[in-house]
């Protein structure tokens, strides 16, 4: 089974980090930062690390395992996580340089209902989780720090 992390990033702001992807006769879209579990990666958490650098040039504090999505051969993990530094422009990850992936955009979005329902947060699945968790008050991030 292929394994993904990805990470639900808290800023001090109470916003989310999330890339929007803009690629070729594909409407835009919005993803968690991360990406797969490597045979190298001691564990899943590492993993995540080494991906939210790679990816944001990042730092972040895991909370905990917030969801787990499968669908056929794949398992992705979702954590929650609060991000402490950042930098779009040092990212490393080899997707940036490979042609034909599209743009990747970080942006910070509210983490309320109204700024989840301003993008199209993919799968599915996380963005409805998100949905109940932020309007029961159940997220908590706060309380976990």
């Amino acid at each position: 089974m292929i394994e993904r992390v990805r990470a639900v990033l808290v800023t001090a702001d109470d916003t989310m980090l999330v890339i929007r992807r803009t690629r070729p006769g594909i409407p835009e879209y919005w993803v968690l930062p991360g990406g797969g579990v490597e045979p190298g990666d001691a564990s899943r958490e590492a993993a995540l690390h080494r991906e939210i650098h790679e990816e944001i040039a990042g730092k972040a504090d895991v909370v905990r395992l917030l969801h787990t999505v499968e669908t056929g051969d794949e398992r992705q993990l979702f954590y929650l996580a609060r991000i402490a530094t950042w930098s779009f422009d040092d990212r490393t990850g080899p997707e940036f340089s490979a042609e034909g992936r599209g743009e990747y955009a970080l942006e910070e979005v509210p983490l309320t209902l109204e700024g989840l329902d301003g993008i199209d947060l993919k799968p599915e699945e996380i963005a409805h989780v998100l949905r109940g968790a932020i309007g029961a008050g159940s997220l908590g991030v706060e309380a976990s720090l």
